[in-house]
């Protein structure tokens, strides 16, 4: 919780403008015609879907428009002369129309919004997939939030681009079309009057487009950053609380949560004065008219039954002009939303490297010849670091903090890609083994447990199909875990809440071994697994250690040096470099050794250095 060292740093992620949350949802202030082809490429995984979606389109376009032509000709056609016999089957006809109409509507608007949810659920996979492959530098330098938002919220809106905005567009115009043809057909004079304030229309049309565009822009940026916010803080509740600053973070978030508010009304101001500004227009386009029409009438230029239906032929026009420029403006959200999933999926450089060498089942043999890493340029973390781990052999690694021990597991396990150097496994280097393979070889036991709401099972297998429960109960008796585990309601199907807090933290920690053991690992590390457990629970942990280490290659990182004192090797490591080497008793022969002091410090309750 970094806010809480420094109270103007989360201020200054989430809301300054050069930030990097503003930086990455301003990328672009216009979306790409190339953007939309891609989007309606997606389309193409659904193609008959799609064709049937376009025939809807032309057929629903006319149908509209034909009802005023029609109730033109009933009126003149069969009013006007006493017709009932005609006037009842033009009702008829009008009535089939409105319920063919209907049908089309319903299967229009339900196979479109199938085509959108079909398009973004898979396009929600595909991001996830490309989350889940990112470089750990990535999530380093990002917000977890701006990843909810990516993935939930901007997708959501490329959904709006077919349930709402694309084919909905096409219908409107074509049907836009239909209607100032009948128009004209019906009468010309009168459709040139309606037409006056189009011109009109379509200034506020233009500007309101330009305005809702920006304030979008400005409500996706603060729901980003509310996203980032409530996910950073929403985990680390317990430091807030603890440190009693629920009223600090509260103030916070009320920061964060009135500049989406803000953001949020704009853009309802906006709605508020074009839609009122467009009934005006359509009001007076129908003044104009009748005001020109009644004279037609005097004068016998302008039939009864045109004067009936331009009325409607004007509400017909005027409804899809009046939601054209919303719908425009759904399209536009949508390609902005698409820009930036596009923009995460596309880049190549923040997935990981997936290798191109395959394995099978490692001895683990590692060698590291002169590692050179920095996590930023110019910070060197690593100095120069060679050393040999034997198959089947244990190294622990010592030292005070920030001198890269994990660093050395993070590169092991291709979390980070090394600058310089060289780190092989059986004679491979690390960086060109395929991803997937070398990970399977190791197992990865945290000091911070993370445990996932599921099972006990599911988080022992992590829902891997091959692992079965008679594997998990065997490992679990291998390292005295099954005991506690059936003692708990439901046994290996007791539901763990979300991190693991209904659970200890030694249980945690036991869990966390027995999924290490589980994918029977050739290479297992151990990064700081015993030093928050108490003493007691810590010779429970330490004997199911022990019997995980059996035959494997180990790295382990230890604060509490009476853990590792019967590993092969132990190298202890300051600013980036191996300053000494050895086992637990030639590394205390020595008197000036660092090991030692480090031992001595420990043993006599004096704060570790």
């Amino acid at each position: 919780m970094q806010n809480l060292e420094n109270p103007h740093l989360l201020h200054s992620l989430y809301l300054q403008p050069n930030g990097y949350c503003m930086s990455e949802i301003n990328k672009t202030n216009r979306a790409e015609m190339s953007t939309l082809a891609r989007v309606i490429r997606l389309s193409l995984a659904y193609k008959r879907l799609f064709i049937f979606c376009i025939l809807l389109v032309i057929l629903l376009a006319p149908l509209a428009a034909l009802r005023p032509y029609l109730v033109n000709v009933g009126i003149d056609k069969y009013v006007m002369n006493g017709d009932m016999p005609g006037l009842w089957q033009m009702c008829l006809v009008i009535l089939g129309l409105i319920f063919i109409e209907a049908v089309l509507r319903y299967l229009f608007d339900y196979k479109t919004a199938d085509l959108g949810q079909n398009i973004t659920r898979d396009l929600r996979i595909n991001v996830f997939n490309k989350i889940t492959g990112l470089r750990m530098r990535h999530f380093d330098r990002t917000p977890a939030g701006i990843y909810i938002t990516r993935l939930i919220n901007d997708i959501e809106n490329i959904n709006t681009i077919y349930s709402e905005g694309m084919l909905n567009i096409i219908a409107d115009l074509i049907s836009i079309v239909v209607v100032l043809v009948l128009m004209f057909y019906t009468s010309w004079q009168l459709t040139l009057i309606s037409l006056v304030t189009l011109p009109l229309l379509f200034v506020a049309t233009m500007i309101f487009n330009a305005k809702v565009r920006v304030s979008y822009q400005k409500v996706r940026t603060q729901l980003a950053n509310m996203n980032a916010f409530l996910q950073e803080h929403i985990s680390g509740m317990n430091i807030i609380q603890s440190f009693n600053v629920e009223k600090r973070e509260a103030s916070k978030f009320k920061i964060i949560n009135h500049s989406y508010t803000d953001a949020n009304l704009k853009s309802v101001l906006y709605y508020a004065i074009f839609f009122p500004v467009v009934d005006i227009l359509s009001a007076l386009a129908l003044g104009l008219m009748v005001w020109w029409g009644a004279r037609g009438i005097m004068h016998g230029s302008v039939t009864f039954g045109a004067m009936v239906a331009f009325p409607i032929y004007i509400n017909t026009l005027f409804r899809p002009l009046r939601m054209l420029a919303d719908k425009y403006n759904a399209i536009q959200m949508g390609l902005i939303a698409a820009e930036r999933v596009f923009d995460l999926t596309d880049d190549a450089q923040v997935s990981e490297a997936p290798g191109h060498i395959h394995v099978g089942k490692l001895k683990g043999e590692i060698q590291f010849k002169n590692i050179n890493f920095e996590y930023e340029k110019g910070v060197p973390i690593l100095k120069d670091i060679s050393m040999d781990i034997p198959a089947g052999t244990s190294l622990a690694i010592v030292g005070s903090t920030g001198s890269g021990k994990s660093t050395i597991i993070n590169l092991i396990t291709k979390f980070y890609d090394y600058q310089e150097g060289s780190i092989q496994i059986d004679g491979r280097e690390v960086r060109d083994i395929y991803k997937t393979d070398l990970r399977k070889n190791i197992s990865l036991v945290l000091q911070d447990i993370f445990l996932f709401t599921g099972s006990v099972f599911d988080n022992i297998t992590l829902n891997n199909p091959d692992i079965t429960l008679e594997q998990v109960i065997h490992s679990s008796k291998l390292l005295d875990a099954h005991k506690f585990i059936e003692r708990l309601p439901g046994g290996y199907d007791f539901i763990i809440s979300e991190r693991g807090g209904n659970l200890s933290t030694g249980q945690r920690q036991l869990i966390s071994l027995v999924r290490a053991l589980v994918y029977d690992p050739g290479i297992l590390i151990l990064d700081e697994a015993t030093s928050s457990i108490d003493t007691e629970t810590e010779e429970t942990i330490q004997y199911a250690i022990d019997r995980l280490l059996s035959d494997r290659t180990a790295l382990i990182i230890a604060h509490r040096l009476s853990t590792i004192r019967h590993c092969d090797q132990i190298i202890v490591m300051e600013k980036g470099r191996i300053v000494e080497r050895g086992n637990h008793d030639s590394l205390l022969l020595s008197d000036n050794s660092r090991y030692k002091q480090l031992y001595t410090a420990q043993f006599e309750d004096i704060p570790n250095l």
